[in-house]
């Protein structure tokens, strides 16, 4: 068909720009940001990005507002409203009304069981983007992050969180704080009707805390470690990212009073991943000592990306007990398997 064949020749030829210098790519990707089809916008938009070419600024805007006309028929799954936005973020556009317009855009598109929201990812990007434009203060950025905060896609709710952890003030950390006290509520008191995504976004409230207060906020987060099973391991997790001593202390201590197994193994995963000498001498010991624990120690070790030295001297553990040994060879990388 001609009109494929000449769509398809359009997106070879912005491809091929790729093996050209960046300046002499300037006047195609001008041409491609007019055109009227978003899947060629939005691969101009990836390149002027890639290729660094903040000249072509006015044309991103220019194409970034015409596809808000009749989006669902002019931009399907919002690919060039995307890309456009990435490429102004990635410029670090100072334009507050331009990423608002987008965290507000709502696009309902058909689709199987009803219509579809995809604006999703626009609205994310476009809430990260905000927290670098210098015109707005505090509590206005604040106040504009708030809304997305009960967006109803997860991903936008955990990015929203993410871009407040950003503004890394005290304000913004008593903000996460709250975000994650209300989430935490008993599922029937909930305003969050999604509670099966929640703690996703829990999680990211409980990073973002602890990212902008630091070691003073662990015992904050480890209040969550005796709460639902998704939870706890959210504020694990998190707890565990510290990468400090201080988060293995209260890990290993609230693993020795745990009787649940499922969430002994969470414990013992969060331990390995503080990264820390301790850390892994305490699971070794459980290997060496042959613990009930034992089995998912090994696995913990194993997927926290341990050095070869380690996955050796657990080798050497495991060496004589059958079920031990064969914990190790099945938590093994693959890569780990072959032989040079």
């Amino acid at each position: 068909m001609p009109g494929k064949r000449k769509f398809e020749d359009q997106l070879d030829a912005l491809d091929a720009l790729r093996q050209q210098p960046p300046e002499s790519a300037i006047d195609p990707l001008r041409k491609g940001l007019a055109n009227r089809n978003n899947l060629i916008v939005a691969k101009a938009a990836d390149l002027v990005r890639q290729f660094q070419l903040t000249q072509l600024t006015a044309e991103l805007l220019t194409a970034f507002d015409r596809f808000f006309e009749d989006p669902v028929k002019t931009d399907p799954q919002c690919w060039a409203k995307n890309a456009l936005s990435r490429a102004l973020a990635h410029f670090e556009h100072q334009d507050a009304a331009v990423f608002l317009r987008g965290m507000r855009h709502i696009q309902p598109e058909p689709s199987y069981g009803g219509p579809s929201d995809s604006a999703g990812t626009l609205r994310a990007t476009c809430a990260l983007a905000l927290v670098q434009c210098r015109s707005l203060i505090e509590p206005v950025l604040l106040a504009h992050l708030i809304d997305l905060l009960a967006d109803p896609d997860k991903s936008v709710r955990i990015e929203v969180v993410r871009a407040i952890e950003q503004v890394g003030s005290p304000s913004s950390a008593l903000l996460l704080r709250l975000r994650a006290v209300l989430g935490s509520r008993p599922k029937s008191r909930k305003l969050d009707q999604d509670s099966d995504e929640e703690p996703e976004v829990l999680g990211a409230s409980f990073s973002g805390i602890l990212g902008i207060e630091g070691l003073s906020a662990i015992p904050w987060v480890s209040r969550f470690l005796n709460s639902s099973e998704d939870l706890a391991a959210e504020a694990a997790l998190a707890i565990a990212g510290t990468h400090t001593p201080q988060a293995f202390e209260v890990l290993r201590e609230r693993f020795i009073e745990e009787a649940d197994p499922w969430f002994c193994s969470v414990l013992l995963s969060a331990i390995a991943l503080t990264r820390q000498d301790a850390a892994l001498e305490f699971l070794l010991d459980l290997v060496r000592t042959e613990s009930p624990q034992a089995e998912p120690a090994i696995e913990a070790i194993l997927r926290s990306a341990a050095s070869e030295e380690m996955k050796n001297r657990l080798k050497e553990l495991v060496a004589g007990n059958q079920r031990l040994a064969h914990a190790f060879k099945t938590h093994l990388p693959q890569s780990s398997h072959r032989t040079p």
